[in-house]
């Protein structure tokens, strides 16, 4: 890693209109010393792989509470890999069975994170698991 902070993108993909548990945690991991960018509500997933370019993130954090994740979650991991992205660690919060996660995971998706999941434990996890740049 380089000296500069570890760069987030939190999105939050679909028609879900909840974004609070995406703010709390954009404020929160900008208080654990990452540079956290938050994209809005109701991001396709090409808007999504578009500003994980532009932005030159390290992580993108998707949230999603609206059930869809099985169809918008690969979907994001592809054309992020298609965006020629492949060292971005994608990770994805929100209310995701636990049935779906090794198929998220399949997908590309690193971790999914629960509710109940601290900020604390979510930092752990991506300072443990980021890629180092070039």
């Amino acid at each position: 890693m380089t000296d500069r902070p570890i760069k987030i993108l939190i999105a939050k993909p679909g028609l879900d209109g909840h974004d609070r548990g995406a703010k709390v945690l954009a404020r929160g991991l900008r208080d654990e010393g990452f540079e956290v960018v938050y994209t809005g509500l109701r991001q396709t997933p090409e808007m999504i792989a578009s500003a994980s370019l532009q932005e030159d993130v390290d992580v993108v954090g998707l949230s999603i509470l609206s059930g869809a994740h099985m169809t918008l979650l690969p979907r994001i991991c592809t054309l992020i890999r298609e965006a020629g992205l492949d060292d971005v660690l994608v990770t994805a919060g929100g209310i995701i069975p636990d049935d779906d996660v090794p198929a998220l995971k399949a997908a590309g998706v690193a971790a999914v994170f629960g509710p109940g999941t601290t900020i604390g434990e979510v930092a752990t996890f991506i300072r443990a698991n980021v890629r180092p740049r070039d």
